[in-house]
């Protein structure tokens, strides 16, 4: 017979025989998880230093330790990043250029490199032509700066993300890097 057309008496002998325990009413599985949750809540805070305090370690307890391996770099995020780092590292470059070359003018080193120039080539006469500024002038410095900045974030950006290819080609051969994390002793 199946189990559907299986008389009832059969149905209750199977529930209260030997093989299953007892179903216990609902009202006895909550209190019965809420006394487990409080026990684990009173365990975990009495081993636990309070949040906002700092307390002295024991002197006989050394520091935790964790040794991990770092297995894989994500080549995506590493391009993410190091394009962003070196915008900023170009962005940073162009100003501190636009800075010094400001000053320099506002110091008056081209006209002084200019008046020397010019005596040490037309000698007194004083009827140069030549202007420093033509060679090493503001707009030529800042042109050729951004134009290295936009190099230099296309190639730090691809060696980047080369470097995590590859680190991550032999992380598969040889296990990755060990790192060893310590908690602090205060």
């Amino acid at each position: 017979m199946s189990e559907r057309t299986a008389p009832p008496s059969r149905d209750t002998a199977r529930r209260t025989s030997g093989d299953e325990p007892p179903r216990r009413s609902l009202t006895e599985r909550l209190q019965s998880t809420l006394s487990n949750a409080a026990e684990e809540h009173r365990a975990n805070a009495s081993a636990e230093e309070p949040k906002g305090s700092r307390t002295r370690r024991q002197a006989g307890r050394q520091p935790r330790r964790a040794r991990l391996r770092l297995t894989r770099i994500d080549p995506w995020s590493v391009m993410k990043t190091s394009f962003l780092l070196s915008v900023a590292f170009g962005v940073v470059t162009f100003v501190a250029i636009f800075m010094v070359w400001s000053v320099l003018g506002a110091a008056g080193v081209w006209d002084s490199i200019n008046s020397a120039v010019a005596s040490i080539v037309e000698g007194d006469s004083g009827n140069s032509t030549f202007d420093v500024t033509d060679y090493v002038g503001m707009s030529r410095v800042l042109g050729f700066t951004l134009l290295v900045s936009v190099i230099d974030v296309i190639l730090l950006t691809a060696l980047a993300t080369l470097t995590a290819f590859l680190y991550n080609l032999a992380a598969a051969l040889l296990g990755g890097i060990e790192v060893t994390l310590a908690e602090d002793e205060k």
